[in-house]
């Protein structure tokens, strides 16, 4: 699967549906006057928002590696996962803060039909736009696209207890307050959820267990042991990968052989594992050969 192809496809299907449902969902708004409708409408115009900046970001993280820019422009789409998350925390504290006037007010809304249908359709439609990402943020590896896909989900979310809602309106005049709260609290909660995983990714990240076992594996199969590796660390640039390591080599063993060594894992680990290898070489104490006589 072609990575740019497809995330550019994701992001303009989702432009072009999301606005189509934002000025359905408006309208239903304006007419019952609900600040429920009204936040979940706009939950869905900054889904297209949010599609445009992960279109630009496919569009310039597909750049190839430059004198500047030696790991490539793959970062982009960490960025522009970062500014998804600030859209969704922004609209998230407008709403929240909006609801909180409705409900010291004691406004009722009538919801009415039209309401009920458009809700129904939004779930629906959602749903599969979220479906489609998270499949493509999948086979690509894309974070802004599992990002998109994660606000199309919250957006599908909040029009399932949205519609709840608009079924038990009649009976609780403060129904309409209450979802425009829990809307605002599962983009609140989305918005965490894509920073915390786009931070861990920029500031540096440690294989995990699979990886490392399957790393030390490897190993074992050219030299019988795992060389003790550890200080294991990803810089992860998206479609370039950099991981750094530490392993421990016999003191007496001459530099031309401690070289080949590294050439060949280096070697190995671009081609199995498909990332760039730094290794730190480090002196194995006595105890250590002792304690690893192979």
């Amino acid at each position: 699967m072609d990575r740019t192809k497809a995330g550019l496809t994701e992001g303009f299907l989702s432009i072009i549906i999301n606005s189509g449902l934002f000025a359905v969902k408006i309208w239903v708004s304006i007419i019952t006057g609900s600040i429920a409708l009204a936040a979940d409408a706009w939950h869905t115009l900054s889904d297209s928002l949010t599609s445009i900046l992960v279109v630009f970001a496919i569009k310039l993280s597909s750049k190839k590696a430059d004198k500047q820019h030696p790991f490539g422009h793959g970062r982009w789409e960490q960025i522009a996962s970062v500014l998804v998350a600030a859209v969704l925390g922004i609209i998230a504290y407008d709403f929240f803060r909006e609801s909180i006037a409705r409900f010291k007010i004691g406004e009722k809304v009538e919801y009415g039909l039209a309401a009920i249908i458009v809700t129904v359709a939004s779930i629906a439609v959602k749903e599969v736009l979220a479906q489609y990402a998270f499949y493509i943020g999948r086979k690509t590896g894309n974070s802004a696209v599992k990002a998109d896909g994660w606000h199309h989900r919250s957006d599908s979310l909040s029009s399932v207890v949205l519609l709840a809602g608009i079924l038990f309106a009649k009976n609780f005049w403060w129904i309409d307050s209450v979802l425009g709260i829990f809307t605002a609290l599962v983009l609140f909660y989305a918005a965490f959820a894509i920073l915390k995983e786009t931070i861990a990714k920029l500031l540096g990240e440690e294989p995990g267990k699979v990886l490392t076992n399957e790393i030390s594996s490897e190993l074992i199969k050219l030299y019988n042991n795992d060389l003790n590796m550890h200080h294991l660390h990803i810089h992860n640039y998206v479609v370039h990968k950099e991981l750094t390591m530490h392993i421990r080599l016999d003191k007496n063993m001459t530099i031309e052989r401690g070289h080949k060594i590294a050439t060949e894992i280096e070697s190995m680990i671009l081609e199995k594992f498909g990332m760039t290898l730094t290794i730190h070489i480090e002196p194995l104490l006595q105890r250590l050969i002792d304690e690893n006589p192979d």
